[in-house]
């Protein structure tokens, strides 16, 4: 099948799946009709959950396995959006963005994550039936906007319960599809998310009785601020923490007794997240509690195939500052992916149709160079 057709398909195929509302965790509408195009397409594609995994023709227990992910989930609509996020009306994006119909996709999840859905779908259409010396497996996962434990979180820790997979060993490499300019991450920053509470005293304001939370929360929250992370990555940089929101008293007139903040950090290979909770909670008097602490940071081994592949194929690679499923997994990864992060999650999101089949085509080569590498 050529490139020209897999597009025109793709294009299509990404159409119909943004006008399937998908926030997370109400994915199961769009599962299913990726499952049912996908088997259109002649691929033996199947439901797991609300994720879609698809194996390669002739797929063998016996052989190494690259896996091709992408997300069908979204966040919410933000406000403000200039044509319906469901159902664009591609007038109005002319008269928008100057291109109309024929040259782009627009829409929420379009960008994120739909581009990359339909392209490792084309790509995975364009290598099934074809002899490869490892196996392919495409899994389209839910829940990666909310780090829900129903989606790529499940697959891999329930992989050999999947039909089909049950003697197979857990896949080699991976490509994450996500908005990157088709550039290739090579490494990820992980996410630890901490609640804060402080616990002081309640009084009455006039009186200037008790014990003020909010003071604690605040000279903790500045303990914080100036913390300096002494291990820099030499592919990320330095930890980044920020103090993101803050929530405290019930009326003016009463000291607080309890005040609760919340932390977000961005860990690089060169913390554990459990090594980073423990020492925030040396310098503070708030309870700190991790919301999760397998969201670790991750980084694509220098003698990895995948590396090799990007270098041969002069693909740009760079270090990641936002979050994937690529944390969830344990082998090694390349994250690349049509469109620009920087649409994501904002109004009045779109990709291009000329994003999609470019693609295409440095997946398509991505796979044939990994054929020749390994």
């Amino acid at each position: 099948m050529d490139i020209e057709t897999l597009t025109h398909d793709a294009v299509k195929f990404l159409r119909e799946i943004v006008a399937i509302p998908s926030v997370s965790f109400m994915e199961e509408d769009v599962c299913r009709f990726i499952v049912w195009r996908l088997q259109e397409y002649g691929l033996p594609a199947a439901a797991v959950g609300n994720n879609v995994v698809v194996r390669s023709s002739g797929f063998s227990p016996d052989r190494k396995t690259l896996m091709l992910n992408a997300h069908i989930d979204t966040v919410q609509a933000s406000d403000g959006y200039s044509f319906d996020p469901c159902r664009p009306d591609y007038e109005k994006v002319r008269e928008i963005f100057g291109y109309g119909q024929e040259d782009m996709v627009c829409g929420l999840g379009s960008n994120d994550d739909g581009g990359s859905v339909v392209s490792l779908c084309a790509a995975f259409r364009y290598f099934y039936g074809r002899e490869l010396p490892f196996n392919l497996l495409l899994v389209l996962s839910c829940e990666e906007e909310r780090s829900g434990p129903g989606g790529m979180t499940w697959i891999w820790e329930h992989y050999n319960e999947i039909p089909g997979l049950e003697n197979a060993g857990r896949p080699d490499w991976a490509i994450i599809g996500e908005p990157t300019g088709m550039k290739a991450a090579t490494s990820e920053r992980g996410l630890l998310v901490i609640d804060a509470e402080a616990e002081g005293v309640s009084g009455h304001a006039a009186h200037g009785t008790g014990v003020n939370a909010l003071y604690i929360a605040i000279d903790d929250i500045m303990k914080l601020r100036g913390y300096e992370f002494g291990k820099v990555s030499p592919t990320m940089g330095k930890v980044r923490l920020n103090v993101t929101q803050i929530e405290a008293g019930t009326a003016h007139n009463v000291i607080p007794d309890k005040c609760r903040f919340t932390v977000d950090i961005r860990p690089t290979e060169m913390y554990g997240n459990r090594e980073i909770l423990d020492a925030l909670q040396a310098i503070c008097k708030s309870r700190l509690k991790a919301r999760n602490l397998k969201n670790r940071s991750s980084a694509t081994r220098p003698d990895s195939p995948l590396s090799k592949c990007a270098e041969a194929l002069g693909i740009e690679t760079y270090s990641s500052p936002t979050t994937s499923d690529w944390l969830r997994i344990g082998c090694d990864a390349v994250k690349m992916g049509p469109g620009d992060s920087s649409r994501s999650h904002k109004k009045d999101e779109y990709i291009m149709v000329s994003e999609i089949a470019g693609a295409i085509r440095t997946y398509v080569s991505f796979i044939e160079k990994l054929r020749e590498t390994v």
